[in-house]
């Protein structure tokens, strides 16, 4: 299992890639610092894309799917190489079948229920999401609660502008996505973005 995360917690988005621009576009993530990257599964061809990825980072990098909602997309997501798996919810038969197949798997919670519901089903890292509806005090009244061994990285309205803010409320983590990516920006550009945001978790401390 990659440790990508623990040296640096930021996982890029890249919602709506295509397989002929992943390749250009995870590489210039990837020089910038990012060592976790997944592709949500209503981007064209995701599967092509994640295959591509895997074969180029190898174990150096954790590539691997976002909205992934069932356990049939669990199977294509591993059969592509796939190894970093992330819901937007709590599906406790597709958070087990990840673990069971070797996956970081990083499920969406928003509440404490959920949060230990995907916990009991094999999770041992948390993406609350959509982070910005709860807001920072949402975050500390859930972590009072939930395992201390357990990261919460915050996903949906945070980015480089607010890191410090919930770095301070205690995300582990974040995930990044139109402050990263969008089909329309070059890959000077995301890169760009992406060493902007690398050095804002940085100063965030």
């Amino acid at each position: 299992m990659s440790d990508s995360l623990a040296e640096l917690p930021l996982v890029a988005i890249l919602r709506g890639v295509t397989p002929a621009r992943i390749e250009g576009v995870a590489g210039a993530l990837f020089d910038a610092g990012f060592r976790a990257i997944e592709v949500p599964l209503n981007s064209p061809e995701p599967f092509k894309s994640i295959e591509l990825m895997a074969k180029q980072f190898g174990s150096t990098c954790l590539t691997g799917a976002g909205t992934v909602l069932t356990v049939e997309n669990v199977n294509r997501v591993a059969d592509a190489g796939g190894k970093l798996l992330v819901t937007p919810n709590t599906d406790p038969a597709v958070i087990a079948h990840g673990v069971a197949k070797g996956m970081r798997v990083m499920p969406g919670f928003f509440t404490p229920s959920e949060g230990f519901a995907a916990i009991a089903a094999g999770a041992r890292t948390l993406k609350l999401f959509p982070a910005s509806s709860g807001g920072t005090d949402h975050l500390k009244a859930i972590l009072a609660v939930l395992p201390k061994d357990v990261p919460v990285y915050a996903v949906g309205g945070v980015g480089a502008a607010n890191m410090a803010e919930w770095r301070r409320c205690g995300a582990a983590g974040f995930g990044l996505g139109s402050e990263l990516f969008k089909t329309d920006l070059s890959d000077e550009e995301i890169g760009a973005r992406a060493r902007k945001c690398v050095a804002a978790f940085r100063d965030a401390g």
